[in-house]
């Protein structure tokens, strides 16, 4: 039926103004408890907290329902986080925020490849600003639902802040949004905003993953019984594997709780921006392998780019991943395909 729905009206209209319908939506479901447990039950169906001695995964506490949750770019700026939840995801990744408000690129920026389901994108990190954003996530955090939710945020470098001033602008984003995140998530490696992949070299990125760790626990002020958010860093498919070593070194020696693999590529001939779906999979699953192997056994790696059914997310988490994120499958396949996903997860 929704695979109908989308030829019939999603696909007719523009991608950015569809994702925006979407997320009003779902927004608004999760906004109202009646709509909410409603939308659980028919589409969530019965997912229930993990329990016993393995329920608390890599950075994940315990209490989460299932092992995928929805990728940064799709909540930008948490609006929609406990209707996104009610549909079947484990958590929610908001974001890309930063620290200054931005519109992002010029329109249009946003294109699909209905053959492929796959999705082409140039937003440059269009947000609200992290000060916004923290509001509504300390709002969101007073309500019950709210506090359960298991909520990552991933952060970015504002397009006008040169790149010799990213550990700055960086460590102004954790500061803001760490106390209100179960985990933040450096990024560096969206292909949309003009020099930031420059950043995904050692040298370059040391500065900024100590500048983000000293915001996030800045962003803890003296309250000795908090902990310390775990921060991660998101990185290209399109490094080759001695980078990806040398990122995996650099997050051993910080003493960083892991890393996000991967952002969308560039690797591809469909005209300007990042491409993500299906063509993804077959490199984000090298890499997860290639990270699992340089990092060891304890390191958080969440695999993302290019799942479409359950046997992709299995394959994953067989990669070495320890949890998995989808979202352009989900935009194809519609509001079922989450809760589906995690069912078929939960029996492996």
């Amino acid at each position: 039926m929704y695979r109908a729905f989308f030829r019939l009206v999603f696909a007719r209209m523009d991608p950015e103004l569809a994702h925006h319908l979407a997320i009003e939506m779902i927004g608004l479901a999760g906004k109202v408890p009646p709509a909410r447990a409603l939308v659980r039950v028919l589409l969530g169906r019965g997912l229930r907290p993990r329990s016993g001695p393995s329920s608390s995964i890599g950075v994940f506490p315990s209490g989460l329902e299932g092992t995928m949750g929805v990728a940064a770019g799709f909540d930008k700026n948490a609006t929609a986080v406990l209707g996104i939840l009610a549909l079947g995801f484990s958590h929610v990744e908001v974001g890309t925020v930063t620290a200054v408000a931005q519109e992002g690129n010029p329109k249009p920026r946003s294109w699909r490849n209905i053959p492929e389901e796959s999705l082409r994108n140039q937003m440059g990190f269009n947000n609200a600003g992290a000060a916004r954003v923290a509001r509504r996530l300390a709002a969101l955090r007073r309500r019950r639902a709210g506090a359960r939710a298991v909520i990552g945020v991933n952060i970015g470098k504002s397009r006008v802040t040169p790149l010799d001033q990213a550990p700055a602008d960086y460590r102004t984003s954790a500061r803001l949004l760490a106390r209100h995140a179960d985990y933040l998530v450096v990024n560096v490696s969206s292909p949309n905003t003009p020099g930031l992949r420059d950043l995904q070299a050692v040298d370059a990125l040391r500065p900024i993953l100590i500048a983000a760790r000293e915001g996030a626990d800045a962003s803890m002020g003296e309250d000795p019984g908090a902990r310390p958010t775990p921060l991660l860093v998101k990185i290209a498919p399109d490094l080759d594997d001695q980078d990806i070593e040398a990122i995996a070194a650099l997050v051993s020696e910080l003493g960083l709780d892991g890393i996000v693999a991967v952002n969308t590529t560039i690797d591809h001939d469909q005209g300007p921006g990042g491409l993500s779906g299906p063509p993804l999979l077959d490199r984000g699953l090298r890499v997860v392998a290639n990270l699992r192997k340089a990092l060891g056994p304890d390191k958080t790696i969440i695999g993302v780019g290019g799942i479409s059914s359950a046997e992709d997310a299995h394959a994953y988490l067989d990669a070495g991943a320890t949890m998995v994120q989808g979202f352009t499958a989900f935009i194809y396949q519609g509001p079922g395909w989450p809760g589906r996903i995690n069912r078929a997860l939960r029996m492996r």
